[in-house]
C-alpha cells in the first residue's frame, strides 16, 4: 500500500483518489480552499442556487465508468441524470432562432433546414460526418491514453480536407471550417460558439475543434438533478466512503524532492507530509521553479497555460414569475459583432455585444417556489494569464464589470421574457472569483490535435519522478468529461506504472 498525496479537490483530482484508494492505496487529499469541487461551485441566496460553473454535463459514460470502477453503486442511484431537450436553444444576430434537439443528428438536420433553409442542414450534416472522422482518428490516442514521449503526431490537424470536385482543401482553422464548408453565417456562429464555449479562439483554434459540436450532438447533453455541484458531492462521497482523507483550508506550498524524486509535500505552517507519489490537481507555483522541474527553460510546460487564456463572467439573475412550459433549458445568443467579439478576446478588453449562454433548469430545488426562476448567463472573456500579475481582472475597476454584465442581460433578453421587469437581484461572478476559488484565473479548455501541438497540456507523469499531473490543467485537458478521463490515466500510470496503456 502505498501512501499518495493529492493536492487539489477538484474533479480530475477527486476522481484520481477514488480510483487509487479501490486499488489499495492510502490516499490524502489537500485543498486551499474550505470545500471541494473546483471549479464546480455553487452559489446560494434567498432560497436561489445556482451553479458557478459547467451547467450540462457531456459524456457522462466518463462518470458513469468512476463510479462502476470504484464501488457497486452506479452513477443514477447517486444523482439524477436527464437528458436535455432540447439540447439547446440558438438565437441568431438575425433574430433567426433554431432548437437543436439532443443526440439525434438527423433532428438536427431536419431542425436546421426548417429554420435557416438553403441545405443547411444537408450541410451541417456533412460538416459532422467529417468531424466524426477527426473524432474516430483522434478519441483514443488524444483522450483515452497517456501522451506518448514524442507528441509530434498530435501536431497534424486530424480534420480531413474537404472534397471540391477533383481537387481536396484542408482548413487551417474551425473558422475556416465555418467560411468554406458551412457557407452560412448562422452555421457558421453555431459552429464557432462550441468553441467559445470552451474558451477557443476560432480564429486560431485547428479545425479539430470540430470534434466539439460532434461531441455534444453524438453523446447528448445532460441535467444533473440539484445542479452540477450534486455530481461534485457524489464523486466527493464516493472517497470519502473508499477511505480518501480530505484536509481541507490547507494550501501545499511546495513538493519534496530527494534523489531526483518527490517524496511528499510541504503545507502552508510548514508542516511536511511524506509520500510514495504526489498528484497534483492543479497548476501550483512551486512546481514552476528550475531546480524542481525546469519548464521555464525546457518548454515542457505548459503549452496550454500560454495558448489559453480565457475565463468566465457568470451573472446570477433572481427572477420573480414562474418559467414558461416551453422554455429551453440552454439558449445561446450570439454576438451581433462576432468580429469585435473575437479582437476583444485576442487584444484583452470586453467586447460591447458579447456571446451569452442563458442557462434556465427546470428544478424545483433551485428556486424558492413555483413563482420564482434562478437564471445564469455566460460569456468567455480574456483572463490573461495564470497568476495574479499577469491578469486583467487585478486591474478592470467595479463599473466596467457591471457594465458589461449590463450588456450581458441585455443579451440574455432574448432567452428570457421579460427579464428586465422581473429581475430581483443579480450577482456578478468574474475570473477574480475563479482564481479566489481554485487559485487560477483560466477555464482550461480540452485538449486538441492539431496546432503544431500548442494546444497539448502536460503529460501526467511529470518529468520529475514520484510527480503526477490530474485535471483540467494536465492530459486530456479541461471539461468534466476530460478531468475524470485525467483520473483514470493517473490512476492507471501509479497502478500499473509503464505498463499502462491506457482506460478501457
Amino acid at each position: 500500500m502505498a501512501r499518495i498525496v493529492v493536492i487539489g479537490a477538484g474533479m480530475g483530482a477527486m476522481a484520481t483518489a477514488a480510483r487509487l484508494a479501490v486499488a489499495g492505496h492510502r490516499v490524502t487529499v489537500y485543498e486551499q480552499a474550505e470545500t471541494y469541487g473546483g471549479a464546480v461551485g455553487r452559489f446560494e441566496r434567498d432560497g436561489f442556487t445556482f451553479d458557478t460553473g459547467p451547467g450540462l454535463l457531456h459524456l457522462p459514460a466518463v462518470y458513469r465508468d468512476l463510479f462502476v470502477k470504484t464501488g457497486r453503486e452506479p452513477l443514477e442511484r447517486c444523482v439524477e441524470l436527464t437528458q436535455v431537450d432540447p439540447a439547446s436553444r440558438h438565437v441568431f444576430a438575425d433574430g433567426t432562432a433554431v432548437s437543436l434537439p439532443n443526440a439525434s443528428r438527423a433532428g438536427i438536420v431536419s431542425a436546421l433546414d426548417a429554420a435557416l433553409g438553403g441545405g443547411a442542414g444537408g450541410r451541417w450534416g456533412e460538416f459532422l460526418n467529417r468531424a466524426r472522422d477527426a473524432w474516430d482518428r483522434s478519441r483514443r490516442p488524444l483522450l483515452e491514453e497517456p501522451l506518448p514521449p514524442d507528441v509530434k503526431p498530435f501536431a497534424r490537424d486530424p480534420y480531413p480536407a474537404e472534397r471540391t470536385g477533383p481537387l481536396r482543401r484542408r482548413a487551417a482553422t474551425l473558422a475556416d471550417v465555418g467560411r468554406r464548408e458551412l457557407r452560412d453565417p448562422r452555421l457558421a456562429a453555431l459552429l464557432e460558439s462550441h468553441a467559445l464555449a470552451y474558451g477557443f479562439d476560432p480564429a486560431t483554434a485547428p479545425a479539430s475543434a470540430a470534434v466539439l459540436p460532434y461531441m455534444e450532438q453524438t453523446f447528448g447533453s445532460w441535467y444533473v438533478g440539484g445542479g452540477m455541484r450534486a455530481l461534485a458531492d457524489a464523486v466527493h462521497e464516493r472517497c470519502r466512503e473508499r477511505g480518501v482523507e480530505f484536509v481541507l483550508g490547507t494550501q501545499v506550498t511546495d513538493v519534496l524532492v530527494k534523489d531526483g524524486r518527490a517524496v511528499g509535500v510541504e503545507l502552508d505552517d510548514r508542516e511536511t507530509v511524506g509520500a510514495d507519489h504526489v498528484v497534483a490537481g492543479a497548476p501550483l507555483p512551486a512546481l514552476y521553479r528550475d531546480e524542481v522541474l525546469a519548464w521555464e527553460s525546457t518548454d515542457e510546460w505548459p503549452r496550454h497555460q500560454r495558448t489559453v487564456r480565457t475565463g468566465r463572467v457568470t451573472v446570477c439573475l433572481a427572477l420573480r414569475g414562474a418559467r414558461e412550459e416551453d422554455a429551453a433549458h440552454r439558449t445561446v445568443v450570439h454576438s451581433a459583432d462576432r468580429e469585435d467579439e473575437l479582437d476583444a478576446l485576442a487584444r484583452g478588453r470586453l467586447c460591447d455585444r458579447p456571446t451569452v449562454v442563458v442557462l434556465r433548469p427546470d428544478d424545483a430545488r433551485l428556486r424558492p417556489d413555483a413563482d420564482h426562476e434562478a437564471v445564469t448567463v455566460t460569456a468567455t472573456v480574456t483572463a490573461g494569464g495564470v497568476w495574479a500579475s499577469e491578469n486583467l481582472w487585478g486591474t478592470v475597476g467595479g463599473p466596467a464589470v457591471e457594465a458589461f454584465a449590463d450588456r450581458m442581460v441585455e443579451a440574455a433578453a432574448a432567452a428570457v421574457p421579460g427579464l428586465r421587469e422581473r429581475l430581483m437581484w443579480r450577482v456578478v461572478r468574474t475570473p477574480a472569483d475563479t482564481f479566489r476559488e481554485t487559485g487560477v484565473f483560466q477555464v482550461p479548455g480540452p485538449a486538441l490535435a492539431g496546432a503544431r501541438g500548442a494546444l497539448l497540456p502536460a503529460a501526467n507523469p511529470a518529468p520529475l519522478g514520484g510527480l503526477y499531473f490530474a485535471g483540467g490543467w494536465a492530459h486530456p485537458g479541461g471539461g468534466l468529461a476530460h478531468a475524470g478521463m485525467s483520473g483514470a490515466l493517473v490512476a492507471g500510470l501509479i497502478v500499473e506504472g509503464a505498463d499502462f496503456r491506457g482506460s478501457r
